[in-house]
């Protein structure tokens, strides 16, 4: 680094939820914290958000400025808007540098980074992803319960949301996009509960807006439906935890604690990119907690580097 840097004592690369939760706490905590996030939540077009108690049906840019006005209030908390490109351990914590050129240091560093989703290469469907072509029924099953869906998916993934989106409507159709990898149970117990299986290549997502109107077929074929749910393949939006050798699950998200520890120590994770649980309240909590273990944390380590006084009596 090239510059001096700017110390803090606990750095937060993403802030979205998980992030900003994490921020209020250790403001609250008199914490000196940095917020380094670049602008491109997962959610950015999903247009209402549900399931968060106080706020349900809100979008999740207004969440979100509601959240970063609260932790923002707290003086010893900063937000950048930024991209964290390069992170790095040194001697007395961690080093991190943006796109444009900052360099900052940190005792401590959370990364709430989130995970970046990959779309297939159908006609429509990105444009769809997050409003009509959704992937929680916990998030969105209400607002579409009893209508005509779709589950884009094949094998066992296809098996489980048949089995879970089947609560929600009964009206459901199977898309697997190509012959079914299904095991003669599944396909015979998706069949009973009169889920019907299409498995003609789809060509495109009809949509209007990022409103679902049909899925087109390659024989010219289309088929009417009101959402699908679907689970697309994600990958973690940085490559920081690379960098910074913090192990990953099988699946690819970070490896954390019960209380979001990373395998490195002094590094936390919180919210998607150390989580299945997509949702909000989910990242609040896991955030929560990651900014809760960090003060312990650095309280313990300073309370061990206090000097050792002797008893008044002691010879």
């Amino acid at each position: 680094m090239n510059q001096l840097a700017s110390q803090f004592d606990v750095i937060i690369v993403g802030g979205s939820f998980a992030g900003l939760s994490a921020a209020m706490l250790l403001g609250r905590s008199l914490r000196n914290v940095l917020v380094i996030d670049g602008g491109k939540p997962c959610n950015w077009q999903t247009p209402h958000s549900h399931g968060f108690l106080t706020r349900d049906g809100e979008t999740p840019a207004q969440l979100t400025a509601i959240a970063k006005e609260q932790a923002l209030a707290y003086p010893t908390v900063t937000f950048q808007t930024d991209l964290v490109i390069k992170a790095s351990s040194t001697a007395d914590g961690f080093a991190v540098q943006t796109a444009s050129g900052q360099p900052f240091l940190s005792r401590k560093l959370l990364l709430a980074t989130g995970v970046y989703d990959i779309m297939p290469a159908i006609d429509g469907f990105a444009e769809c992803w997050g409003r009509s072509i959704l992937h929680c029924p916990y998030c969105h099953g209400y607002e579409v319960h009893s209508q005509p869906l779709g589950i884009l998916a094949n094998g066992e993934v296809a098996n489980h949301l048949v089995r879970l989106i089947y609560h929600w409507s009964k009206d459901l159709t199977l898309f697997t996009n190509g012959p079914a990898n299904l095991t003669l149970e599944q396909r015979a117990f998706i069949t009973q509960l009169g889920v019907p299986i299409v498995e003609e290549p789809i060509n495109a997502v009809e949509h209007e807006q990022g409103q679902l109107q049909a899925l087109q077929f390659q024989s010219g074929n289309r088929y009417e439906l009101t959402a699908i749910f679907s689970h697309v393949p994600n990958r973690q939006h940085t490559d920081l935890p690379n960098q910074l050798g913090c192990a990953l699950t099988d699946t690819g998200l970070i490896q954390v604690s019960p209380f979001g520890q990373t395998s490195v120590p002094g590094i936390y994770a919180a919210g998607d990119s150390s989580s299945p649980m997509r949702q909000l309240a989910a990242a609040v909590a896991s955030g929560s907690m990651a900014g809760a273990m960090l003060n312990r944390e650095m309280i313990e380590e300073d309370l061990a580097a206090l000097p050792v006084h002797q008893d008044i009596g002691q010879v």
